[in-house]
């Protein structure tokens, strides 16, 4: 008799206790975004445009004979915006045709993330004032660059920027940066002027 009651009391502690255990879902860090504020860019450069404040910017390595092909980073979120500048002559033959050129290798460009892009939608931006007319692609889903543009002038400028984040593509965790550097690439568009 003392052995099943044994047995019991300790059979008990084991069957009354079971349940079912739900593992928590992974989170996300919180991300502290900073005030936006701008300065303006434009010594040394054929053009000038808005860019934050939370911002550098660092020569493009990769081609040190190119001066005005830059990277904007900003550290806090990994992101890096890569900026490339071609100068045309209207006059040229050639160079109106390379700014068609320039155009479609920016869209190819743009299109070549569609294999993880879930869409990807262009916006024209015309600014008849400053001369600057371009396209802005906008990259949906798990793309290496969730944002791309080009603008120019149509004669003489033509500039290439395309949106980086130093991060594994995960448009869950990542969708609050894209926003929030989305805004600042806007500002950058409308802001550009030609020297």
């Amino acid at each position: 008799m003392k052995i099943k009651l044994l047995a019991v009391l300790v059979l008990i502690p084991f069957l009354g206790c079971k349940q079912n255990y739900t593992p928590k879902p992974q989170g996300y860090y919180r991300i502290n975004f900073p005030e936006k504020r701008y300065q303006t860019i434009s010594n040394g450069f054929p053009y000038q445009f808005d860019i934050p404040v939370y911002s550098e910017i660092q020569k493009d390595t990769r081609n040190p004979d190119k001066p005005y092909w830059i990277n904007i980073v900003v550290p806090e979120n990994k992101a890096e915006l890569h900026l490339s500048y071609y100068k045309l002559d209207n006059s040229n033959k050639i160079d109106r045709f390379l700014l068609a050129e320039f155009m479609e290798e920016s869209r190819r460009l743009a299109y070549k993330h569609s294999l993880k892009a879930s869409s990807i939608d262009e916006r024209i931006f015309i600014n008849p004032e400053q001369e600057v007319y371009g396209t802005i692609y906008d990259i949906a889903g798990n793309a290496a660059s969730p944002m791309q543009f080009f603008i120019t002038d149509s004669t003489t400028h033509f500039l290439r920027g395309a949106l980086y984040i130093r991060s594994t593509p995960n448009i869950d965790s990542l969708k609050p940066v894209i926003e929030f550097l989305e805004t600042d690439i806007v500002r950058l568009i409308e802001t550009a002027k030609w020297n």
